[in-house]
């Protein structure tokens, strides 16, 4: 399975949005596929944010899925993907 990462800088000034938004997403993806996102901080650098998406199964619906619910963000969203080694 294929766990994903998403990282992106937030505004301080849209902070508290972007947190809403983030949970509606999280709650959209949970229901369609079974999977629980968690948002992470940056730790040395409080601007940026990491979505974290572990043991997706179907990666093209949970692509889509997150492509549709997040283009209304208006972030620069970097994705990486990764598998078990």
């Amino acid at each position: 399975m294929t766990s994903y990462y998403v990282y992106y800088r937030v505004d301080a000034a849209r902070l508290a949005t972007v947190r809403k938004e983030i949970e509606r997403v999280f709650a959209a993806i949970e229901r369609a596929c079974g999977v629980r996102g968690r948002w992470m901080r940056r730790r040395d650098e409080a601007a940026t944010y990491m979505e974290v998406y572990e043991d997706v199964a179907d990666e093209a619906a949970f692509e889509a899925l997150l492509a549709r619910e997040t283009a209304a963000l208006g972030l620069e969203r970097h994705v990486e993907r990764f598998v078990c080694a």
